[in-house]
């Protein structure tokens, strides 16, 4: 990098792949104090370029704690949160730098970016619209997610990481949440030569199904299975859950997955396969229903929970949570080869004091 053009030098190491480079040679330059505000930029978004970004971050930190009502230095603390997945951090701070400076495109293109990544395309829309030339890929984006009939992964992995400091007191306590415990019963009425002694109170518990919960959240439905479970696995979209599922300390494995890729990866058969109040983020069950079937054991067993559908098929109800109806429900199990060892009427959880009407569902393979 010359001295004469620093900035210019590292920018063309960045568009050239050699972005790690650039950033060495600015953080020198910095520590020796010869670089300013332009510096310190160009240095994150050199680290954002070469993937590190938690050192982006911090310089994007140290950047609006030195300039903190310039526009730029706000928007590449926006830009850093953005690739940290900070989603609603990011979100602010990038409105903070328009508010900053009403022309900064860049930062009306990231919120938009943001709102993407969380599985919001109205709200993409809403900034995408406000562009003089918005880019065709990002609308075609909010499109595709408007269309899918299933909730966007990133909507649902941001939704859980917010609700996952007190998701347990807050479906227990607000949503009176129960599907975990319904599965449970159903589990002993469809399959009681499998539960053995287990369900009796009081009774020794042998712990003989290897289970897998389907997005096991911080571990509720698992925690109420775990006394059958001589495997127990788990799998969900929000990182922030898989932590709070792993302090319990009751799973084998755990991943960070969409459920339907998780399902279509190879992987053990288990037993039974549970999906407590989870296929509510997905419409057309089908890519679940055969997953499923392929990961369980001959004789194994799918329960799960759903909400009701007056219709014959599915829709979206205005909790942005899918309904299922029996007819559905029935005819796609039979199509996937599973048997219907069980359909029954089910209040799995409360919303606004009244109750969800729903299904607690058994099939066997």
């Amino acid at each position: 990098m010359t001295e004469e053009d620093p900035i210019e030098s590292a920018e063309a190491l960045i568009a050239s792949g050699r972005a790690e480079e650039a950033a060495r040679a600015l953080q020198a330059r910095l520590a020796a104090g010869r670089g300013g505000l332009l510096a310190r930029l160009t240095l994150i978004k050199a680290l954002l370029a070469s993937g590190d970004n938690k050192t982006a971050l911090i310089e994007a930190r140290e950047a609006v704690s030195l300039n903190p009502g310039v526009a730029l230095a706000v928007l590449a603390l926006g830009e850093a949160l953005l690739a940290a997945d900070a989603l609603p951090t990011a979100i602010a701070e990038l409105q903070r730098a328009l508010r900053l400076d009403p022309d900064l495109v860049r930062a009306r293109e990231l919120i938009a970016a943001a709102w993407l990544k969380a599985g919001e395309p109205d709200k993409a829309l809403e900034n995408l619209q406000a562009l003089e030339n918005p880019p065709a890929e990002m609308l075609a984006a909010c499109e595709a997610i408007k269309a899918s009939p299933r909730s966007d992964p990133g909507y649902v992995r941001h939704l859980f990481d917010q609700f996952s400091a007190d998701y347990d007191e807050r479906m227990i306590g607000q949503l009176a949440y129960a599907a975990p415990q319904i599965l449970f019963d159903l589990a002993s009425l469809v399959m009681p030569g499998r539960m053995g002694a287990s369900a009796k109170a009081g009774a020794t518990i042998k712990k003989e199904l290897s289970v897998l919960d389907l997005g096991c959240g911080t571990g509720l439905a698992g925690a109420v299975f775990k006394p059958l479970a001589a495997r127990l696995d788990g799998v969900d979209l929000s990182p922030a859950m898989i932590e709070k599922a792993r302090a319990r300390g009751i799973y084998g494995d755990l991943k960070v997955a969409d459920l339907e890729t998780a399902l279509a990866a190879t992987g053990p058969r288990y037993d039974l396969i549970l999906a407590a109040d989870t296929l509510v983020y997905l419409g057309d069950l089908g890519q679940v229903f055969e997953g499923a079937r392929n990961r369980l054991s001959s004789n194994g067993y799918f329960l799960f929970t759903v909400e009701k559908s007056e219709g014959t098929g599915f829709e979206l109800g205005p909790k942005r949570r899918w309904r299922h109806g029996e007819a559905y429900l029935r005819e796609l199990a039979t199509r996937s080869g599973f048997d219907m060892a069980g359909l029954v009427a089910a209040v799995p959880r409360h919303e606004a004091n009244q109750p969800v009407d729903g299904f607690a569902v058994a099939l066997v393979r």
